[in-house]
């Protein structure tokens, strides 16, 4: 063959790979559909009242799964910002090159929520003392920090961190930063949402960098900072919330309960082990307080389909309701939420050779199942209980028994 032709021939076929690679290029850099319509949709609802707030908090796995169960928040979105290159990947963020932070833009609705109750939820979020980044994950992209939107946002911010100041809760200066934000970048795909699509891994990686174990015991003896302040996620410019408003965001935060009572910590507790030996039956001890687990399909209430509330049997505290119990098929009695999360204490548990999610209950510290993320709408989860750990109280005796703030549930 002519040398020539040769020639033409490779520089025709590098052409063609050329041109192959540079449409694989484009297609893997597009933004996909659903992203763009997400990304149009929040910036649409900015004309409907929306808000943004921007927080830094470590990891933003977990600081987007924190601000995504607040009541008002219509989106948590997890990003860079803070820093110098522009359009920073994940790889350069986290090899701390660009001075960015890992971060989560929240759009929120100020009429439901204000931005002091947002704050509040920062704070108790993260480890503010901490200047080398959060928990497990060190280094400057980690670090904590608010970044201002307006001058309004800038004042609440310092007003915010005065108070956290003079309440000692932490024994060290408070180092996070409070900076005007200049541009956001959204983290790839992959990482928004992470919680939910990944949400075993997320939560042995939560689980793993102590972030909860640290804040439990930081903030155990301290009420909501906004009510300290006077002000806060009740307080919306100068006026009142609307009432339902307000419950329902004290509802989802576990601060009272369905039907607006308050979550007293000192309501319920555990008694004394000759108490409790005492008063349970030998699988019942079995199970609260040895971690065990009874019989699929021969135990008191997994076909239990009367209506009521479950209680924790060793201290009394509501636990779930039978308005959350489906037919699962597991044989354990199953639910979609707890009646009261705020007294449910999630765990990590690696017993059987694999890693599961423990459910206890806070006050008496009763072993009460698992929880898994295969469950039914609205929450995809499914607390598979020991019947052994429950007593039911159907809903003829719930006044006479103590828990008239959920007789209307039914």
């Amino acid at each position: 063959m002519n040398p020539k032709h040769i020639v033409k021939i490779f520089i025709s076929v590098l052409a063609v790979i050329g041109l192959v690679a540079s449409v694989f290029a484009y297609a893997g850099n597009k933004m996909d559909p659903k992203d763009m319509s997400k990304d149009m949709a929040l910036e649409n609802s900015m004309e409907d009242g929306l808000e943004k707030a921007t927080f830094a908090g470590g990891c933003f796995w977990c600081t987007e799964s924190d601000f995504e169960k607040v009541a008002g928040v219509k989106e948590a979105v997890s990003g860079y910002t803070g820093g110098h290159a522009p359009h920073p990947s994940y790889s350069q963020v986290s090899g701390g090159t660009t001075g960015h932070a890992e971060a989560v833009q929240v759009y929120f609705d100020p009429k439901v929520v204000s931005y002091e109750h947002l704050l509040d939820v920062f704070w108790r979020h993260i480890n503010p003392t901490d200047p080398g980044g959060q928990f497990v994950d060190r280094g400057n992209q980690y670090r904590s920090e608010i970044f201002f939107h307006n001058d309004t946002q800038k004042r609440l911010a310092q007003a915010s961190k005065e108070t956290l100041e003079k309440s000692m809760v932490f024994d060290r200066p408070i180092v996070t930063s409070i900076t005007r934000l200049v541009k956001f970048y959204p983290a790839e795909k992959y990482h928004q949402d992470y919680h939910k699509r990944n949400s075993t891994r997320y939560k042995y990686y939560r689980w793993r960098s102590g972030r909860d174990q640290f804040l439990e015991k930081a903030w155990e003896d301290h009420p909501p900072m906004d009510k300290e302040m006077g002000k806060g996620s009740d307080i919306i410019d100068g006026g009142k919330m609307a009432p339902e408003k307000q419950m329902d965001m004290m509802k989802k935060e576990g601060r009272i309960n369905d039907m607006g009572g308050a979550m007293e910590k000192t309501s319920w507790k555990r008694p004394h082990d000759n108490e409790i030996r005492s008063k349970l039956t030998p699988l019942q001890y079995k199970i609260t307080q040895k971690d065990g687990t009874e019989p699929p399909f021969r135990n008191k209430y997994w076909d239990n389909k009367a209506q009521g509330i479950y209680v924790d049997v060793v201290s009394g505290e509501p636990l779930f309701s039978s308005n959350d119990k489906f037919k699962s098929g597991t044989g354990w009695p199953s639910f979609t939420r707890p009646l009261e999360p705020n007294n449910i204490i999630e765990k990590k548990d690696v017993s059987l050779f694999t890693v599961r999610t423990e459910v206890r209950s806070r006050h008496a510290d009763s072993h009460l199942g698992h929880v898994f993320d295969d469950g039914p709408a609205p929450t995809g989860l499914r607390y598979c209980i020991n019947s052994a750990a429950l007593r039911f109280i159907p809903k003829a005796n719930i006044e006479a028994e103590g828990y008239g703030q959920y007789a209307s549930l039914f």
